[in-house]
């Protein structure tokens, strides 16, 4: 079979731009460090790094609102641990009060500390992380607790928020709830937290020395009922804290997965990718070489 020139130098031709294109695409990869830098590279492949790209950002917005949410959890813990320390003295008070030896002035001087401490207590339950009300239900932009005067003195407490706790997404398909009713914090036992409030009061100014029956005895039951509903409270939100760790966990876990596999499909090994670079030029060199001498071939060759 003959072979003309013409058909020698196009096939030399098509196979040097071959080979060009391949140095070409590996510098590319070199220099990029990425194994496609456009969909048509390989449409396949971009359409994983895609999905991959949207995957990273979606852990990394559920490992915001992990953070955001064990941060909210925390700042609860702390302000139940105060509504605690509130409590205890108010207990220590009432209970002071209620002994035989307590007189006017000391029933007068505890009531002063009591109404005091109840404001403090409602000042720990109006704690807010990054501008927002731990304890007001949904409502977390308007202060839930405020105290009620009568004549001057605190007489009980009333809750503003709403009956709901707020819902948190933490990964795909997967939503927890943070403890925010502060309408549970206001009840115990079916009894109203402001309701025994006002009861203490009255107790205290009931007559000369107060109601000394009332402060030693049921006022006391009732008071660490209260006591217990705080607790249990406090104890609820530490188990979502808890959860919301080992959430936390995971999504890092997931992260670092997700990153591997991304790392795997888009960088390009420069080891392995260099030594494909030499080889692919070697080829190229070569296919230059041989061009030369087929481009020098004329007529006279021939006719030797």
């Amino acid at each position: 079979m003959r072979v003309s020139s013409n058909v020698t130098y196009n096939d030399f031709i098509k196979n040097l731009n071959r080979n060009a294109v391949k140095v070409q695409k590996t510098l590319n990869q070199l220099a990029s460090l990425k194994e496609v830098s456009q969909s048509s590279d390989n449409p396949l492949l971009v359409s994983k790094i895609m999905n991959l790209n949207v995957a990273l950002g979606q852990n990394a917005t559920y490992a915001q609102e992990i953070k955001d949410s064990i941060s909210w959890s925390d700042t609860q813990d702390g302000a139940l641990s105060s509504v605690g320390e509130s409590m205890a003295r108010i207990r220590t008070l009432i209970q002071a009060s209620g002994t035989a030896t307590a007189g006017k002035d000391e029933i007068n001087a505890n009531k002063n500390e009591i109404q005091q401490e109840m404001r403090s207590l409602v000042d720990s339950l109006n704690t807010n992380f990054d501008g927002r009300y731990v304890f007001a239900g949904q409502a977390t932009n308007k202060i839930p607790f405020e105290v009620i005067e009568t004549n001057g003195e605190v007489t009980g407490i009333k809750y503003n928020g709403t009956g709901h706790n707020l819902p948190r997404e933490i990964s795909d398909g997967v939503t927890i709830d943070l403890v925010t009713d502060g309408s549970k914090m206001m009840e115990a036992d079916g009894e109203d937290l402001s309701t025994f409030f006002n009861d203490v009061m009255t107790a205290l100014n009931a007559g000369e020395d107060g109601d000394k029956e009332a402060l030693s005895g049921e006022l006391m039951e009732r008071l660490d009922k209260f006591s217990s509903n705080f607790v249990d409270n406090r104890t609820h939100i530490g188990a979502v804290a808890n959860r919301l760790k080992s959430a936390g966990a995971r999504n890092e876990t997931e992260k670092i997965s997700l990153t591997q596999s991304l790392s795997d499909r888009q960088d390009v090994d420069i080891a392995e990718k260099y030594m494909e670079y030499q080889n692919q030029m070697l080829g190229y060199q070569t296919t230059m070489a041989m061009g030369t001498k087929i481009m020098q071939t004329t007529i006279l060759d021939y006719v030797r």
